[in-house]
This record gives structure tokens, sequence and C-alpha cells, in this order.
């Protein structure tokens, strides 16, 4: 089962790839990208350089020794991260 967050997280990468990110006051360290895809909307770009994208990662992350799987979603226009899902 999943759960919806929304959740803006801070997120480092390696490679262009999420390799660690902090949730919840909770440092999580990447062990496998299990996904990777981009959405592209024309009603996202806020300006001429911005590419209206939204990327998205699912990832196998642990904060110790308990992997989960965990949704992650970067927007170009804000440069934000955000935690969108995670399943038990």
């Amino acid at each position: 089962m999943s759960r919806i967050y929304g959740d803006p997280i801070e997120v480092w990468t390696r490679d262009g790839e999420p390799a660690r990110f902090v949730w919840r006051d909770r440092l999580y360290v990447v062990h496998r990208v299990l996904d990777h895809w981009v959405t592209s909307r024309e009603w996202w770009k806020i300006s001429e350089n911005d590419p209206g994208e939204r990327r998205f990662w699912r990832v196998e992350a642990s904060p110790a020794k308990e992997i989960g799987t965990y949704e992650l979603r970067f927007d170009t226009a804000s440069g934000g991260w955000l935690m969108l899902r995670a399943w038990d």
C-alpha cells in the first residue's frame, strides 16, 4: 500500500539523480533508482527558458537499515523537490 504526501524535501543529487534526501527531519540514503520519467506541460512554464517539466524518480532508500520505496518529484519551474508517495 502507498500513501500520498506532497511534502517539500531537500535533495542532494549525484550524476543528475537523487542520492540523499531529508524528509521529516530524517536523512535518507538512496540505494537504487527503480524508475525515472519526465512529464511536460506547456502551462507549467514560467519563462522562455523553463522547459515546463516535472521529473519523477521512484527510489529505494533508507534512513537506517529498513529500506522503503519512495517517489520524488523535481519541478523545473520552482526548482523544488517533493516527497510524493511512500510505500509500506
